[in-house]
């Protein structure tokens, strides 16, 4: 076996692990998303279910209970067929806060 072919089968069996590489870290990215996206629909249905309140909380709330991104926190409920989100209003009627709701889905 020649140098140069060596090196062509190197290149083929290194193309190779690269793609599983991806694979295995775009599987892990999607996991870790559907993680938190159901751990913010637990919290959120526990808050309801526990019947203080409404079950409404804050982004701030939820990024302090969670331990979570503000980002993370909107990507998981913008994906949540079970999450509404409701928008309160200042006195004027102009929007000032988002809260996150726990829903059965079907709002």
């Amino acid at each position: 076996m020649s140098y140069s072919s060596a090196l062509e089968v190197a290149a083929q069996w290194a193309a190779i692990f690269t793609a599983l590489v991806v694979i295995v870290a775009y599987g892990g990215y999607l996991l870790d998303r559907d993680r938190k996206r159901r751990r913010l629909e637990d919290y959120l249905k526990a808050e309801k279910q526990a019947g203080r309140d409404r079950g409404q909380r804050t982004i701030l709330h939820l990024v302090a209970r969670l331990g979570m991104t503000e980002a993370q926190i909107m990507d998981a409920a913008f994906r949540s067929r079970h999450i509404r989100r409701v928008v309160g209003s200042d006195s004027q009627g102009r929007a000032d806060i988002l809260l996150l709701e726990y829903t059965n889905g079907s709002n």
